[in-house]
């Protein structure tokens, strides 16, 4: 790029990709929205606190899941410490899920598709179905009896709408590897482009309060009539 700054592009420097790419970024997603240093006094409300806490909670699934995937099912079943990590990841998945519902159930009722805002909802809602597959093949991955149980109850579901020769829940390998691998990248992306969206057009703002009250109408009774009150 030439000196005298960004303004000072050439036009052969204008063909490249990259800046292409670089003003569509910057354009589409200023810095200033990015990394905002002041938010509006609403946020401080309990309510935007549970979207925080999803993000906290998944950060704790991914690395508890991340060392289980390195032991195997007999660690995490047999050694104490196994335990203790397959522990971790379970409540974490358990808290994951108690804030996302608080926060969707939140955003539902502030309608927090007002603005412009029905990506950022509906890559919100989509994150949470994604996450209940998710779950279900965590729970297929255990390698317990509790796993085979869910398993073969599952399979039977599954088989009874034609699905089951396209997610076959009786095998491992299928399960583990949509599980640690496939499921996890999907939630992890709509995730982050749940937060872009969110800096782009900003945290949805509550209902606007109702400053006055419309007067209610006279009923008939209390109407005033000839000799209580009226004109004679």
């Amino acid at each position: 790029m030439s000196e005298g700054g960004p303004d000072s592009v050439s036009p052969e420097e204008r063909k490249m990709w990259t800046t292409w790419v670089r003003e569509r970024a910057v354009a589409t997603l200023p810095p200033e929205k990015l990394l905002p240093d002041r938010q509006p006094s609403y946020v401080s409300s309990w309510i935007y606190v549970f979207g925080v806490a999803t993000i906290a909670a998944l950060v704790v699934i991914i690395a508890s899941g991340m060392i289980l995937g390195l032991k195997g099912p007999e660690w995490w079943h047999v050694t104490g410490i196994g335990r203790f990590f397959n522990s971790i990841h379970l409540w974490s998945v358990e808290l994951f899920f108690f804030a996302m519902v608080v926060h969707l159930w939140g955003k539902f009722f502030m309608a927090a598709w007002r603005g412009g805002r029905g990506r950022t909802w509906v890559t919100g809602a989509v994150t949470f179905l994604v996450a209940i597959g998710a779950a279900f093949t965590g729970y297929l991955s255990q390698q317990n009896f509790d796993s085979q149980w869910i398993a073969s109850e599952g399979k039977d579901g599954l088989n009874s709408v034609g699905i089951g020769s396209f997610f076959n829940v009786v095998d491992f390998g299928q399960m583990y590897t949509f599980h640690v691998i496939l499921l996890p990248v999907v939630v992890v992306a709509l995730m982050v482009g749940h937060i872009l969206l969110v800096r782009r057009t900003g945290v949805v703002p509550p209902y606007p309060a109702r400053t006055s009250k419309p007067a209610p109408s006279p009923s008939p009774a209390a109407a005033p009539t000839q000799g209580q009150g009226g004109a004679p």
